[in-house]
């Protein structure tokens, strides 16, 4: 049996497992970001839209509900489309509560 390094080097040459790894191997320092060209460098993170988020879920909740709304023959397209705004519905409030006691723990 061929193990995967084995196979690897039989298909033509190692493979890194990231860039890191394969700029150590080609003798150049790893890459960097500079601080000065993304700021948010500096504290580690870029953040996120929580707001927006929930503005877009509460979005597709009710485009999923209108959805329901026409000339349909049979119903379980509605039964998908209502299932499906549930639990959307029931992500956002999850996440709205856990935001809001997040603070207590």
């Amino acid at each position: 049996m061929v193990t995967a390094s084995e196979h690897n080097e039989q298909a033509g040459g190692v493979v890194a497992g990231t860039g890191q790894d394969l700029a150590k191997r080609n003798g150049r320092p790893p890459a960097t970001v500079d601080p000065e060209d993304e700021p948010s460098v500096a504290w580690g993170w870029h953040g996120g839209f929580p707001r927006g988020t929930a503005i877009a879920g509460w979005f597709t909740v009710i485009l999923l509900l209108l959805m329901t709304i026409g000339n349909h023959e049979g119903h379980i397209e509605d039964i998908y489309l209502v299932g499906t705004a549930i639990v959307v519905a029931w992500g956002l409030i999850h996440q709205h509560r856990k935001q809001r006691h997040s603070w207590r723990r």
